[in-house]
Parts: C-alpha cells; sequence; structure tokens
C-alpha cells in the first residue's frame, strides 16, 4: 500500500530532538509513513505565526492523522494550551493514556497494565471562567449529555475492541451531584443498554486514587470527565516510571492526534538527553490507529517490531538518564534501530 501521509507537530523544547529520533526509527523500520511538517506552540510563534497557525489545522483536517511533540503553555499568563485548542477544533473528545509496567523499568508496582479514557473537551477545562465581583472569580464545569454519552459509549465500544474486561468510573458525584451526576448516568445507561458484557463499576474519586497507588492491578480501564482524567493519567504514569514512558492518543469522529504527555522541558533543550520513548510509543499507538482505520496490515507489523525493539533495549538496560541509564538522545535511538 502507499504510504500514509502523517501531520508531524516538533513542537518547542526537547520536541525536535525526540520527534527526529522518531523519524530515525520508523524509517529504519520501514514504517509507510510519509512525514508532513507543520508547526504549533512557541515555534510557530518565533516564525510570525499564531499558536496553533490555521494551516497545522487544515493539514491535520486533510489527513486525518498527526503526531505531536510537546508545545509549551505559560503558566497563569499568556497564550492558551495548543493541546486544548486542538482538541477543541478538532473535536477530540475522547484521550487515551495507556499505562504499562515495561521490563527493564523497575517501580514498587509489577503487572500493571491500564488504560485511562478521559473526556477530552468538557469540565472544568471548557475555560468558562468570570469575575463576579473584585477579587472573587468562578470557574464554571460544564457537562452536556451529549458529550457523556458520547465518551461513554467510546470507552465500551475501545475496551470491547481491545478485549478489556472492566471498566471503572471515577467520579465526584456525590458532591457535584448535577455535572458528576450526569456523567454517571449516562456510563450506567450505556452498560446496561449496549455493552452488559463488560464488568462495570464506580468509585469516588478520591478513594478511587487511594485504591490506584495501594494497588493498581485491580484496575482495568478506567472512563473520567476531563480534570479527573488529566490528573489520575499523570497519577498513573507514576505508577510505571513516569511521563517519559508512557503514550498517548486523543481520537474524534474524524481525526486523531498522537502526542508526547510530557512538557517541553526547555532547561534540557538541545542536550542531547531527552528521552524519546513517550513520543516513539505514541507513535506505535498511530500505526496501530492506521492499521485499523486504513486497512493496512504492515503499519501493525511495523508497530509490532518497533514496540519490541524498544521493550527489548529498556530490558538489555539502554536506557536515558530520567529511567535511571546514562544513555542520550541519540544512543537510546542507536540502541532501538539495532534491535529492529
Amino acid at each position: 500500500m502507499p504510504n500514509h501521509p502523517v501531520v508531524l507537530i516538533p513542537g518547542d523544547g526537547i520536541g525536535p530532538e525526540v520527534t527526529a529520533s522518531v523519524r530515525r526509527i520508523f524509517a529504519a523500520a520501514q514504517a509507510p509513513i510519509e512525514w508532513v511538517e507543520h508547526q504549533a506552540g512557541v515555534a510557530a510563534l518565533q516564525t510570525g505565526k499564531q499558536v496553533l497557525p490555521a494551516a497545522t489545522l487544515d493539514a491535520i483536517e486533510r489527513y486525518g492523522v498527526a503526531l505531536k511533540g510537546p508545545c509549551t503553555t505559560p503558566v497563569g499568563e499568556g497564550f492558551t494550551s495548543v493541546n486544548v485548542a486542538l482538541r477543541k477544533r478538532l473535536n477530540l473528545y475522547a484521550a487515551v493514556r495507556p499505562v504499562r509496567s515495561l521490563d527493564g523499568v523497575p517501580t514498587r508496582f509489577e503487572n500493571v497494565d491500564m488504560i485511562i479514557i478521559r473526556e477530552n473537551t468538557e469540565g472544568l477545562y471548557s475555560g468558562v471562567e468570570n469575575e463576579i465581583i473584585n477579587d472573587v472569580v468562578m470557574s464554571m464545569k460544564v457537562a452536556s449529555e451529549t458529550a457523556c454519552t458520547r465518551i461513554a459509549r467510546w470507552a465500551f465500544r475501545f475496551a470491547t475492541r481491545r478485549g478489556r474486561k472492566k471498566i471503572t468510573v471515577l467520579h465526584k458525584a456525590n458532591i457535584m451531584k448535577l455535572t458528576d451526576g450526569l456523567f454517571l448516568r449516562c456510563a450506567r445507561k450505556i452498560h446496561q443498554q449496549e455493552y452488559p458484557n463488560i464488568e462495570y463499576n464506580e468509585t469516588i474519586i478520591d478513594a478511587g486514587c487511594m485504591k490506584l497507588v495501594q494497588d493498581p492491578t485491580k484496575f482495568d480501564m478506567l472512563l473520567m470527565e476531563n480534570l479527573y482524567g488529566d490528573v489520575v493519567s499523570d497519577l498513573c504514569a507514576g505508577l510505571v516510571g513516569g511521563l517519559g514512558v508512557v503514550p498517548g492518543a486523543n481520537y474524534g469522529d474524524k481525526d486523531a492526534v498522537f502526542e508526547a504527555v510530557h512538557g517541553s522541558a526547555p532547561d534540557i533543550a538541545g542536550q542531547g538527553l531527552a528521552n524519546p520513548l513517550a513520543l516513539l510509543m505514541s507513535g506505535v499507538m498511530m500505526l496501530n490507529h492506521l492499521a485499523d482505520s486504513r486497512n493496512d496490515a504492515t503499519c501493525r507489523q511495523v508497530a509490532e517490531r518497533i514496540k519490541t525493539a524498544y521493550n527489548t533495549a529498556l530490558k538489555d538496560g539502554q536506557k536515558t538518564r530520567d529511567l535511571g541509564g546514562q544513555l542520550g538522545t541519540e544512543p537510546f535511538t542507536d540502541a532501538v534501530i539495532q534491535r529492529l
């Protein structure tokens, strides 16, 4: 089959370094990908463009798939998050974060294998904030039956395709009875009416976080609204070694953007120290998505080769410094390529 065009957004800070690593590994693995590079974030601003240029959005809508490096977001001021803007503009309502234990990356837990599903468009991240009176501000949590039902159906469908057995909804409906209550009712309805074969349960989020750090192997798939999903997905990453070893994806009905979920780390940018593994793992997710959506078995085969190669490299002790090793970006890239 012909190569698949994929929009590549290098991002900021260490982004260009880790995307270059992924490109090298994909080329060595003969992945059927044609990269179409566009900018976003500070990198776009530095060339006189908007933080999320129209050309970048147009390209993603044209090709339907993108791989994105980390983009800088100022804290408390400045421009808004590129990630949030992408999700809103492209209606990427389902965020997916697989979290699994890796050989060669020891943590206090073993055999962790979870998938976090996060509603990506509503909740407190809707950005509806107002100043009520002087020194008093309000942030509004938004929930709609349409979005709550949509993410619940997506999660159960995803669980069915991946052979997952159980979905746990984390919520705070004991306090936020309207918003989180709606989320729960929609999830229950989809479970009862469409996917009764999948085990389903509910846990209040604070108790759920305690249970996660006590024994994460008790969980299979987690389903949450936007803010909870953001926090809990990072918490779960910490169970297996940190944000440098977990991939991320954002799906809509038409488009999908795969991304490194860690920050742009400007303090080590340009020094060859960055770990490219998270973006590489996201690239593997992207290949599997292309295999499903484009019916291309080659993408699946290449994804498995790359996954086996980086798993073997880690098991052999070939690790970057953030994982307790001594390798820089390029030597780790070489280690993966040698094991393809």
